[in-house]
């Protein structure tokens, strides 16, 4: 080899040297970090799977954890191994259980998803159904000081958008609410406070149908095959296992029917009426726009302005006058104060 070749393998070798070695950013760094942070997020999901099935009494053990972090049974044992180590797992009686330091771990974890989620609905235009696996990966990411940020930003929520209660800081949890779907009879009604987000392929049934929190919902009828539903006014229908995974807070029998009255598109000019909520189908930043304008149950509107082709209509909200085009103002439930004025 000459002078020259020698020189420009040198260099050549020189380059990739620092690209493989190069502190933070070259490929065996972040090789490590990678390493280290799919470590991390098995730990993690481990510890988050067993809080669950304590908290549901469903079955812990390395089959089912295998399962749901999708790894052989022998990395199971390893993972294990290591939480027994650090303290926060051990073998019990009823299989494989926290130690109150894992059940602070696995809580903060299940914090950060489900606050997650909370920002993904009601700041995002991400679909419902990329809510999940969205969280999922930021999870892993977010230290303690920006979640509790994110908390504070969004005003420490309590539930999810699916209804799942959102782990305080201090580790408690709100109370959970409501009766499943399947319990109630035809012609009786709820609020959803609850749809389970998990398969993801039930979950995109229920989103299809209407199903989210705080939509209103009556039931039509209900065999063995299927449960037919009235969701915010529209009509849809699912099968009773699938009906199964929606929890709601039953509405008295006397309790007048809002889904049945008039939204604000329905308002003459002249005319008031109280808002009495937004339609669960209106989600992520369109609701955040119609909530920030002060469309809140109890709101006093009337419509004052209409133009020619009745699209958009001025709206008196909170003293502003306000223009929502004719989709805008479908969205908005509310019940009339008696007639125009």
């Amino acid at each position: 080899m000459g002078p020259g070749s020698a020189l420009i393998a040198f260099v050549v070798g020189v380059v990739v040297l620092v690209a493989v070695a190069w502190p933070r950013r070259g490929v065996w760094p972040r090789l490590r970090r990678a390493l280290r942070l799919s470590e991390r997020v098995r730990l993690e999901d481990a510890l988050k799977h067993l809080y669950l099935g304590e908290h549901e009494q469903a079955a812990r053990s390395i089959e089912s954890l295998a399962g749901v972090l999708e790894v052989s049974r022998s990395r199971v044992v390893a993972l294990l191994g290591r939480l027994e180590e650090i303290g926060l797992a051990r073998a019990g009686a009823a299989g494989i259980e926290l130690t109150e330091d894992g059940r602070r771990y696995a809580l903060r974890i299940i914090r950060t998803h489900r606050l997650w989620e909370r920002y993904l609905a009601d700041e995002t235009s991400l679909a419902p159904a990329e809510w999940h696996d969205a969280a999922e990966v930021r999870e892993h990411t977010l230290s303690e000081s920006e979640v509790e940020r994110l908390a504070a930003r969004m005003g420490h929520p309590l539930y999810d958008p699916h209804g799942d209660p959102i782990p305080t800081a201090g580790g408690d949890l709100p109370p959970v609410r409501g009766v499943l779907l399947t319990a109630l009879e035809p012609g009786q009604r709820g609020t959803v406070v609850h749809v389970e987000d998990e398969p993801p392929a039930v979950f995109a049934q229920l989103v299809a149908v209407g199903f989210t929190p705080l939509a209103r919902v009556e039931v039509l009828e209900r065999s063995e095959s299927a449960v037919r539903v009235r969701v915010d006014g529209q009509e849809g229908t699912v099968a009773p296992v699938v009906a199964a995974q929606v929890t709601l807070d039953p509405l008295p029998e006397a309790a007048g029917d809002e889904d049945a009255g008039a939204t604000m598109a329905d308002l003459a000019p002249g005319e008031s009426a109280t808002v009495v909520r937004i339609s669960s189908h209106c989600q992520g930043r369109q609701r955040r726009r119609l909530l920030d304008l002060g469309l809140v149950p109890g709101t006093r509107v009337r419509a004052e302005l209409d133009s020619a082709l009745h699209d958009p209509v001025g709206y008196r909200i909170r003293g502003a006058l306000i223009a929502l085009r004719r989709r805008q103002a479908e969205l908005i439930h509310v019940r009339r104060a008696g007639g125009a004025t």
